[in-house]
């Protein structure tokens, strides 16, 4: 078993994930979905600060699990805001959804060997490539088409920030008829992408 984790792990490190078992199942039930692979080189810089700064502040502080933040979430009294962007990867590209403790456990042990195998930018551009921005539309390329019109690489500062926000409810949420929590929302995220740039904590996956 775990020779064959490395191997995964190995692969995707250069391979992009052709889809997600997630991306897979809304396909079929769907009969299709918006998603087209955009290299990170080809994403507007703010779009990823943006999903740093609302997803996982300490993304580049980190080695895949935040336990400063887990620990948090339990004592806050559950585990809300504990997973970081590395363990959604994990999560999204090897595992199924679900809540139960051996998917947990799989996807804890897995994460410190994505983050081994791959550089911050790596685990970054597949976030950014296998995320839900609303029912069917996977992928910050296709989010960008899908809302605004625009290529991932003319996004604005605030359509970016839009497009993080709903990231937690994408079927539930509108970037591009946003509501009075989105546009909130997406307030704070401009300034926290532009904190993370000012302060260094964006240094690990920007060129």
């Amino acid at each position: 078993m775990i020779s064959a984790i490395l191997l995964a792990v190995g692969l995707y490190a250069v391979v992009d994930p052709p889809t997600t078992p997630f991306i897979w199942s809304e396909a079929r039930r769907l009969g299709g979905v918006e998603r087209e692979w955009v290299a990170i080189e080809d994403i507007a810089p703010v779009m990823a600060r943006s999903v740093v700064a609302a997803e996982d502040a300490n993304f580049c502080l980190h080695w895949g699990l935040d336990l400063d933040a887990i620990r948090a979430a339990m004592d806050a009294g559950g585990n809300r805001g504990a997973s970081t962007i590395s363990q959604q990867v994990v999560k999204n590209v090897y595992l199924w959804h679900g809540r139960s403790w051996f998917r947990k456990a799989l996807e804890a042990g897995m994460t410190p060997v994505v983050e081994l195998f791959w550089p911050k930018r790596r685990i970054l551009e597949v976030y950014l490539n296998i995320a839900e921005f609303d029912e069917g539309v996977f992928g910050v390329g296709a989010a960008a088409r899908h809302y605004f019109g625009v290529e991932a690489r003319d996004l604005t500062p605030v359509q970016a920030a839009r497009l993080a926000a709903i990231l937690p409810d994408p079927k539930g949420r509108s970037a591009s008829d946003p509501s009075q929590l989105v546009r909130n929302r997406a307030a704070r995220i401009v300034d926290g992408a532009e904190t993370i740039l000012r302060d260094g904590r964006a240094r690990c996956f920007e060129r």
